[in-house]
C-alpha cells in the first residue's frame, strides 16, 4: 500500500462457460474449492498467501483517509472489515510502522490495531491462521542493518507477536541501502521473519536486493508498488517483467486506484480529501467510457466494477492485488475477486479502453 509521511458483495457465483476456477457459494460467501487455488507460493520463498490481501492503510489515520479524523465508530469499522475478510477467505494483512502514525494528531497506528484485531480474533477462534505483513520506513537517519532488527522488533511489540509472515523495506532510502538489505536477511536468520520484500523498488534497485540477498541464500519475496488498470507503470518501467523473470511476487497497492475504480465517483461526485486533487473531475470523465465497459462485464458475471477490477490484476499473473477495506462490506467484496477470471480478450480490452485516459499520478520514490 501506498506510503505516507505523517501528511490510502456481490458474491453469487455466474455459471458463464468462460476461464475460470470452480467455486461454490454457502452463506453468502465463495469458498474456492481447493487450497491451490485459493493460496499462492510468496516469490521464493515458502510463504503462501491467498491471493488477495487486505491493505491498512487508512486504519487508524487522520493525516490522508478518514477525513481527517478518527474514532470508535471508525475503529469499530476497521476491526469488522478485518472480521469480514477472514470469514470471507482472505487471510493476510499488509500494514506499516508509518500508516496511521503515532505523529499525527488523533491517529492510532495500523500495526497496534491490527495487534488488536489479530489477539480479539484468537480468543474466539484459535485455529484461525492470519498473516501479517509490514514494512521498515527507510528514514534519512536510520542507518545500518541493526536500524531494520530495532525498527522490526519494535513492530513486533506494536503488533504483539513473535514473528511476521513478511518483512518490507516501505521504499528506498536515499543512502544506506545495502544496510538495510543486510537488515532483512539477519530478520530471516533470527526467525523474526518467513519472507522479506522491498516496496517501490525499480528495476535496477530490484535487482541489486535479489543479488545482495541471494549471495546469502535468502530469496527477495516482493516487491510492493502502485499498480491498477489506470496506473500501469510497472507494465512500462521494466518492474513487472523483472518480478516475473527472478520469480519475485509483485504486490499491488492502491489497486482500485484509491476506489476510482469502484464507479462510485462521478464527474459530478469527486472523492473527498486529497484523493480529490489527483481524480479530478477532467480525468473522472476521460474515465467513463473505461468505467462504464467494465461494469458491463461486471454484470455478465453477476460481479461488481471492484471485483472486475481486481481480478483484471490477478489475471496478469504474479499479481497480489491489497485492496484497502474500512468496513465489512468493502471486505466482502473483496472476496468476490477471487474463485473465478476474465477472459484474455476482456483483459486485453480493459487495458485498451484504460490506455485511452491519461495515467494517474504516482510517487517520486519510484524514480529513486
Amino acid at each position: 500500500m501506498a506510503l505516507q509521511f505523517t501528511s490510502t458483495c456481490n458474491f453469487a457465483f455466474s455459471q458463464k462457460k468462460v476461464e475460470r476456477i470452480r467455486a461454490v457459494a454457502s452463506d453468502g460467501v465463495v469458498k474456492v474449492q481447493t487450497e491451490e487455488d485459493k493460496f499462492v507460493k510468496l516469490g521464493g520463498s515458502d510463504l503462501k498467501l491467498t491471493k488477495l490481501g487486505i491493505g491498512a492503510w487508512s486504519w487508524g489515520d487522520t493525516s490522508y483517509w478518514n477525513n481527517f479524523e478518527w474514532d470508535d465508530r471508525k475503529m469499530k469499522a476497521c476491526k469488522n472489515a478485518f472480521d469480514a475478510s477472514i470469514d470471507s477467505g482472505i487471510t493476510w494483512f499488509d500494514t506499516a510502522e508509518v500508516y496511521g502514525s503515532r505523529f499525527s494528531f488523533g491517529a492510532i497506528n495500523s500495526e497496534t490495531l491490527l495487534g488488536r484485531f489479530i489477539k480479539e480474533r484468537k480468543k474466539k477462534y484459535p485455529e484461525d491462521e492470519i498473516a501479517v505483513a509490514t514494512k521498515f520506513a527507510a528514514l534519512p537517519w536510520r542507518l545500518g542493518r541493526q536500524s531494520v532488527l530495532s525498527a522490526l522488533k519494535d513492530s513486533l511489540s506494536r503488533l504483539e507477536l513473535d514473528s511476521v509472515e513478511l518483512y518490507q523495506l516501505h521504499w528506498p532510502g536515499i543512502w544506506g541501502n545495502e544496510g538495510y538489505i543486510d537488515g532483512l536477511g539477519d530478520a530471516v536468520d533470527q526467525g523474526l521473519v518467513k519472507a522479506v520484500g522491498v516496496s517501490n523498488y525499480s528495476e535496477k534497485r530490484l535487482r541489486e536486493a535479489y543479488k545482495q540477498l541471494k549471495k546469502r541464500g535468502i530469496p527477495l519475496a516482493s516487491n510492493q508498488v502502485n499498480y491498477s488498470l489506470i496506473y500501469r507503470i510497472p507494465e512500462e518501467n521494466g518492474v513487472k517483467a523483472t518480478c516475473d523473470e527472478l520469480g519475485i511476487s509483485l504486490i499491488a497497492y492502491s489497486p482500485i486506484a484509491q476506489g476510482v475504480l469502484t464507479g462510485k465517483y462521478t464527474p459530478q461526485n469527486i472523492p473527498t480529501g486529497p484523493r480529490g486533487n489527483i481524480y479530478t473531475a477532467e480525468f473522472l470523465t476521460e474515465l467513463q467510457p473505461l468505467i462504464n465497459r467494465i461494469k458491463e462485464i461486471g454484470e455478465s458475471y453477476k460481479k461488481t466494477p471492484t471485483q472486475v477490477a481486481l481480478n483484471w490484476l490477478i489475471a496478469q499473473d504474479n499479481v497480489i492485488p491489497i485492496p484497502g477495506a474500512k468496513n465489512a462490506e468493502q471486505a466482502q467484496e473483496f472476496g468476490g475477486a477471487l474463485g473465478w477470471r476474465l477472459t484474455s480478450d476482456e483483459v486485453a480490452e480493459l487495458r485498451d479502453l484504460a490506455s485511452k485516459s491519461k495515467p494517474t499520478m504516482g510517487f517520486p520514490v519510484e524514480k529513486m
